[in-house]
This record gives C-alpha cells, structure tokens and sequence, in this order.
C-alpha cells in the first residue's frame, strides 16, 4: 500500500489513543473497546497528556485520501512507571499499524522515519515486546537487542530491547 510519514500533531491524538489499543494487543486480552486503554494507568501513561517535552512520533497516511494507517512514537516515562525504564535520557516507543495494513512494510517505514529523527537527539531508545510477537523481528531488523526480560503488564514475559545511538 503506497504510504506518506509525516510527524504527528495535536489533532493525531485521538488516533494515537487507537494505536496505544493495538499496540498492546488488548483484543487479545479481551478489552472490548479503546477506551479500555484510556483507563489503564499502565497504557494511558503513552498518551495522555501529549505534547509533553520529548515526546516525538510519526504518522503513516495514504496519500490518496488522507487515511491513517499506523503510527511511532517515543516518550520519555519517570522511573518505575514502565518496565522499559532505561533511564531518564532514553525515551520508549510504542508502534502499531492498522491490522488490516500489516505486512505492508508500513511498519518498518514508520520506526526508520523515527529512529532517524531521534538520532542525536537521545542516547538510545527502548521498546518491549511480548515472547512471541513476530514484531521482535522488525525490531531486530532495525538494531535493537534484548538487553533484559521484565514481566508485562499481564504478568507474563517480554523482551526489553535497546537501540543504542552512542
């Protein structure tokens, strides 16, 4: 699917709020609707309040007609509200695509156009992915390595990644 990335703006926040759900894979367990992460203190913390200093992301968008498709973003989170704390110089990403655009490489473009705008800009950027999410793949793909594993949000485990800049 032909695709455009541009940075995100504060009208992108509803959006972002959607791909916070798919990002972390609430329909797989069993959150009904968006708005379920909206209340989750351990998921809103990605969203809420955009705009803050540090925070950065791009939105992927068909061209044609304007649809989004997918978006990255990085945000910096105070020690002991996430498991992907680094620390307090190294944002984490969230990212996610539509379902019915996955595959398409949209993916892949959105987390290029943002680890090359963080690229002086933090010493590193984290992510975690749960055992088993072919995304790890991706991530690899781009540089991260697993530096640690950490118990999710559901209690099961996942894979802390790095990518280092210096």
């Amino acid at each position: 699917m032909e695709h455009s990335i541009r940075p995100v703006k504060q009208e992108d926040v509803p959006f972002l709020w959607e791909m916070l759900y798919y990002a972390a894979h609430m329909a797989e367990d069993g959150a009904a609707s968006l708005a379920e992460a909206r209340q989750n203190p351990r998921l809103s913390m990605w969203v809420e309040g955009w705009g803050r200093k540090g925070d950065r992301g791009v939105i992927a968008f068909d061209p044609a007609g304007g649809r989004k498709l997918g978006a990255a973003w990085v945000r910096l989170q105070p020690e002991g509200a996430s498991t992907g704390y680094i620390d307090d110089e190294t944002p984490e990403l969230v990212i996610a695509v539509l379902p019915e655009c996955g595959g398409q490489g949209i993916g892949s473009a959105l987390l290029a156009e943002l680890i090359e705008q963080m690229r002086g800009q933090a010493p590193a950027i984290v992510l975690t992915v749960r055992d088993g999410n072919p995304a790890r793949r991706l991530y690899e793909r781009h540089g991260f390595v697993t530096v640690d594993r950490v118990t999710n949000r559901l209690g099961t485990l996942s894979s802390k990644m790095l990518l280092r800049f210096r």
